[in-house]
């Protein structure tokens, strides 16, 4: 069924033209010769896309039956509706990335129905960001040296997946790693997802509003990704949330064991409870 070259010009779909998929499409543009389709609810980000450069053409969600590869930079409720609502849209054969940030319910829903209609489904997350969305963020940039996660089904065809990762490389992004779906939820909800609930949590302190004078890095690290899309996180986290509550009660569970020692004067336990800290942030940094 597959048999796309990337070394021939591609015609590459992006919908929803966010940070996510204006960032790639902008990638695109700047390092491939493939013509790049943009498709987004907002007719504003179309135009802006268009007169940017970052986009060959707009075009509409039933309209993307001439794209070989189309990538969707939606929420993960939004990826699946799409995708089963325009299912006769599609160019026979092609192979469609999702981007969100939780892979279980894109791929559980898609892979064998896209099967099941001649298309390739792979779920995909690139690990980059910033503190702002929209298109008017977006970065042609915003992939150097990221890792790019691919959660591909046991039954997808190598040279699917061969050319995403040659693809990817040229898009500037540092590494490939693919995993399952499974595995790829539990990790983000440590790795992203627990860091977006405690910097949300922290900066609610009474105190933030008094920190001029008195903050410096530790403050700036611990606050910035704060500054989130509550709408997309909100989907994120109860997509994941078996695996994200487990998160909380684990961090949840180590702090109140530095609040004992510190509200008990243990001076033993504390400094046991920092150095082991210490410890395994240098053992991970080697």
């Amino acid at each position: 069924m597959f048999g796309l070259k990337r070394e021939r010009t591609l015609c590459v779909g992006v919908v929803g033209l966010g940070l996510i998929g204006g960032s790639m499409a902008k990638a695109l543009k700047k390092y491939t010769g493939h013509l790049v389709y943009g498709c987004d609810i907002d007719e504003g980000t179309l135009s802006e896309a268009l007169a940017d450069g970052a986009i060959d053409e707009a075009v509409a969600e039933n309209d993307l039956s001439m794209c070989d590869l189309v990538f969707f930079a939606l929420y993960p409720q939004q990826t699946v509706a799409f995708v089963r609502e325009n299912i006769r849209q599609f160019r026979p054969g092609a192979l469609l990335v999702d981007l969100c940030g939780v892979k279980r319910f894109p791929v559980e829903n898609l892979t064998d129905f896209c099967a099941e209609n001649g298309l390739c489904f792979i779920g995909g997350h690139p690990m980059a960001g910033r503190e702002c969305w929209g298109f008017s963020g977006s970065d042609a940039d915003l992939y150097k040296g990221a890792s790019m996660i691919l959660t591909p089904g046991e039954h997808a065809p190598a040279p699917a997946l061969e050319l995403l990762e040659g693809l990817f490389a040229d898009l500037g992004f540092g590494s490939i790693t693919t995993t399952t779906p499974a595995a790829h939820d539990s990790m983000i909800a440590f790795t992203s997802q627990l860091a977006h609930v405690v910097s949300s949590a922290y900066i609610k302190s009474p105190r933030a509003r008094e920190h001029e004078g008195f903050s410096a890095g530790s403050y700036k690290d611990l606050t910035r990704v704060a500054k989130l899309n509550p709408q997309m996180w909100t989907e994120l986290f109860l997509e994941n949330a078996d695996d994200l509550v487990e998160e909380i009660d684990t961090i949840t569970a180590h702090l109140a064991e530095y609040r004992k020692a510190i509200a008990e004067n243990d001076a033993e336990t504390l400094f046991r409870l920092l150095d082991d800290g210490r410890r395994i942030k240098e053992e991970l940094d080697r």
